[in-house]
């Protein structure tokens, strides 16, 4: 058996290269979860403020609690499906290992925060702070990620959050919300499509 060749320097340079831009790609965000999760708060947010002009239901955030309903059964099946898939993807990275813990800590808070507005935080308090933890999560992954539209899409959002202090209306409310819904979510999101998109190409 032969003895094993070291490497030379140009080889060892080379596979550093490789290294870092895997790491690099690795980190490149396709923004689809993002325009999802986005476009359906969006969408929850206009619905209720129609169904406060027109009266569809009785139930002024009857569309929140189906969008509660739709995020838990979301939530169970990919748990389900990342428990199924769990010993495909062996290798993991920082960045993800990162991102898994933070991601706990996101939804533990935002978890917190609904439940409060379900036994008696007021609905302008409550959106508030709810924009206000969307600012915190969107300015960590913008900085994690070094995405400056996150960044800044996170100091537009702290600035509805606070907007919505001052409001003493619902609809207002929602409007404020589906803002932060586009500010945050859904345009960094498409932005980071189109570079990722442009990084695989």
């Amino acid at each position: 058996m032969k003895p094993e060749q070291p490497m030379t320097e140009l080889e060892s340079l080379a596979i550093i290269r490789n290294m870092i831009n895997a790491a690099k790609t690795e980190q490149k965000d396709n923004g689809r979860s993002w325009i999802i999760w986005g476009w359906l708060l969006f969408a929850v947010s206009f619905l209720t403020a129609l169904n406060l002009r027109f009266i569809w239901s009785q139930q002024t955030f009857f569309f929140w609690n189906l969008f509660g309903v739709f995020s838990i059964a979301l939530f169970v099946f990919e748990s389900i499906k990342k428990l199924a898939n769990k010993n495909k993807n062996l290798v993991r990275t920082y960045y993800q290992d990162l991102f898994k813990i933070l991601k706990i800590g996101f939804f533990i808070s935002l978890a917190f925060i609904v439940f409060n507005m379900n036994i008696g935080l007021s609905p302008y308090r409550g959106f508030g702070l709810l924009i206000n933890l969307y600012a915190f999560w969107i300015l960590l992954y913008g900085a994690v990620s070094n995405f400056k539209p996150s960044i800044i899409a996170a100091f537009i959002c702290w600035a509805l959050a606070i907007a919505c202090l001052f409001v003493k209306r619902i609809d207002y409310l929602m409007y404020l919300h589906a803002a932060a819904a586009l500010v945050g979510y859904i345009i960094p999101g498409y932005l980071a499509n189109r570079a990722f998109k442009k990084n695989i190409l």
